[in-house]
């Protein structure tokens, strides 16, 4: 029997399981199979993008794997080029063609990309989706504050999602805080630092790996979810997956939760949005 992942609800109405598995950086000759492992373990949210050359392929994994297009969760973000030459319908139908999909679940902007000034059309575009029903929510990724300001003040629909860098050294409190003010639910890629820095063999996980038998990329794990933040962690191999899927059979004390909240360095170890054009 699957594992229930907790489900977020959007401020679209729609419902997003909180632990998802991403495909970032698999390459197009292993996605179909890395996906369809990730189906059978149990996650039922998957998230992908234009940009990572990968879509085909993740959609004849959900094909094959027989599970009723309603019960999996499907992301996927515009790439930064379509964005800048302005062709947003034409990127969202080939995204839709080359899924094999109807409808996406949650449509993207990728990056902000603010010295091209596109984000705001881009985003009446995405409303439209969202309008017609091709995109049940729409949001967006590595917006910062003042990206999402600028939304808000002008245009009609609140991103459901912005989906940004975020981990222990990493925590995006202020941004955070201003999702939570506006309706914007958090998540966190590169969940697990991306293999940048050795945040597994930092005290703290250290610990709380050991106190409750788990190991340190399911203690992380589990803090995310503690914290709210949706989260997509990415791998090539079934064991690990099964791995980063086994959370829910432990919490972490509040004690176990400070301990980590203090790793926080406010450090990227990934792009800045202001500066990614």
């Amino acid at each position: 029997m699957t594992t229930p992942v907790p489900q977020i609800k959007l401020n679209s109405g729609a419902s997003i399981p909180q632990l998802g598995f991403g495909v970032f950086l698999v390459d197009p000759a292993d996605t179909q199979r890395v996906v369809e492992d990730a189906l059978e373990v149990g996650y039922r949210h998957i998230d992908t993008a234009t940009g990572y050359n990968n879509e085909k392929e993740v959609g004849a994994a959900l094909r094959a794997s027989g599970i009723p297009r309603d019960q999996i969760f499907l992301t996927t973000k515009l790439r930064n080029d379509h964005h800048k030459a302005g062709d947003v319908q034409g990127a969202f139908s080939r995204s839709l063609d080359a899924l094999g999909l109807d409808y996406i679940d949650l449509y993207l902007i990728h990056w902000p990309m603010p010295a091209n000034e596109r984000y705001v059309d881009t985003w009446h575009a995405f409303e439209g989706f969202a309008a017609d029903g091709r995109a049940k929510s729409i949001g967006v990724s590595n917006f910062l504050i003042p990206h999402l300001e600028k939304l808000l003040s002008e245009t009609d629909v609140v991103p459901a999602v912005n989906q940004v860098e975020l981990h222990p050294i990493f925590q995006q409190r202020e941004l955070r805080k201003f999702h939570a003010e506006h309706g914007i639910h958090t998540e966190a890629w590169g969940p697990l630092g991306q293999g940048k820095y050795e945040l597994f063999t930092l005290p703290a996980i250290q610990d709380a790996a050991k106190a409750h038998d788990v190991q340190p990329a399911q203690v992380v794990l589990r803090w995310h979810l503690q914290t709210g933040n949706i989260v997509i962690p990415k791998l090539n191999h079934r064991a690990r997956m099964a791995q980063n899927f086994d959370v829910f059979g432990f919490e972490l004390s509040d004690d176990e939760m400070a301990a980590i909240d203090a790793l926080d360095e406010n450090r990227r170890v990934g792009g800045n949005p202001a500066e990614v054009n």
